[in-house]
């Protein structure tokens, strides 16, 4: 018996094809779908969506705000160093510049 379904549903089993590890025609197989309903519907759906394509995320990265230098003024010299010198490393330059 032929089985008509939605362009709602053919977009919930093509992201459920896509997040499988499978092709398309093992899925097909697997779901007892025909492979040429399958491009049927993939290819409607991406003709309807014009040129909006989806996503899927791989990997979350966290957004890391770049630190600004630490920067000494002592008379008219400026030392510049990266955010990450340590604090040891920074007591031993202010004694010694301190001199």
């Amino acid at each position: 018996m032929r089985k008509t379904r939605s362009l709602e549903q053919w977009r919930s089993i093509i992201e459920e094809q896509q997040a499988s590890d499978l092709t398309i025609t093992d899925y097909c197989q697997q779901n007892a779908l025909s492979k040429t309903t399958f491009y049927a519907a993939l290819s409607k759906l991406n003709a309807s969506s014009g040129s909006f394509v989806r996503a899927n995320v791989t990997k979350h990265v966290d957004i890391i705000e770049p630190q600004q230098p630490i920067i000494l003024s002592i008379s008219k010299v400026k030392v510049s160093l990266p955010p990450t010198t340590s604090a040891s490393y920074l007591g031993q330059l202010l004694r010694e510049l301190a001199r």
